[in-house]
């Protein structure tokens, strides 16, 4: 080992992304003394103003809204002891065939090779060890999530032909379908009863999560979900589209408190599944 503190590099996409997905595993490296870098790839322009108007209604403020969701990653940073937090600032391209897609800075549209070069110079100063984002689908298939994708494998694979060197442990966040289904029930029981998909949507529905048997790593952060929690709710303007407040933090912790990720790429050998993204390294 060198002097260098082992570091967590999360890239996402928008303003309360990093508590949703990563929250846990933030705060759980975070207390064990390793450096987390949080990169929020987006300013978060089409969420919720305040009052909860929505994206292109009458007094839906983009510039307000930014200035506000920024405020609240700070403080969700805060929350989950951050060590560093970049921000790329592109414009929220909202949801996949919204107009905003295409506006100009959305970066939806931005140049991949762009997003990767400016990503790239961040890894080259953090050095992460592991970098966490996520899969080519976006998790859900939000276009910034696609493109944070996109811009994260861009800019490891640019590194590793500049320096020859093995590429970060890289993982991609997902959710095991036992959970989605434990995760349905619990939004029936608050009485979220949510309408019957039309067959379209029902098959983008089937590419979230995966299979029990297909995930690599599953860290236990239950020790942390309060934390988590608190993060989620710092992010109180978008209140509304959070359901996982309504569950209160000890459903919450049963539901969200472990973490899991499918590993991409791996130079240590450790085996799997694995229960540490930090295994092999340290």
């Amino acid at each position: 080992m060198t002097g260098r503190p082992l570091t967590l590099m999360a890239v996402h996409a928008h303003p309360d992304d990093e508590a949703t997905g990563t929250g846990g595993v933030l705060a759980r490296y975070a207390a064990e003394g390793i450096r987390t870098v949080l990169v929020t790839c987006t300013d978060g322009g089409c969420g919720d103003g305040p009052g909860g108007v929505k994206p292109g209604d009458p007094g839906h403020d983009p510039a307000a809204v930014v200035s506000m969701r920024r405020r609240e990653l700070e403080a969700s940073c805060e929350v989950l002891k951050i060590s560093d937090l970049e921000t790329l600032d592109y414009a929220d391209s909202g949801m996949m065939g919204w107009p905003t897609n295409d506006a100009p800075g959305a970066f939806w549209r931005t140049p991949v090779e762009e997003g990767a070069a400016r990503l790239a110079e961040l890894m080259r100063h953090y050095r992460p060890d592991v970098v966490v984002t996520y899969d080519e689908y976006g998790f859900y298939g939000h276009p910034d999530h696609i493109q944070a994708h996109r811009i994260t494998m861009a800019a490891l694979d640019l590194i590793a032909r500049e320096t020859g060197a093995p590429t970060p442990k890289v993982y991609w966040t997902t959710m095991p379908r036992s959970v989605m289904r434990r995760f349905g029930e619990a939004m029936h029981e608050a009485g979220e009863h949510a309408p019957e998909p039309d067959p379209a949507e029902a098959a983008e529905m089937a590419k979230i999560g995966l299979p029990d048997d297909e995930i690599s790593t599953w860290v236990d952060a239950t020790a942390f979900s309060g934390q988590k929690f608190d993060a989620l709710a710092a992010h109180a303007s978008q209140g509304e589209n959070i359901f996982f407040l309504k569950m209160g933090k000890e459903r919450f912790g049963a539901l969200m408190g472990v973490e899991t990720f499918v590993r991409v790429k791996d130079a240590t050998g450790a085996v799997l599944p694995e229960d540490d993204l930090f295994a092999g390294l340290r």
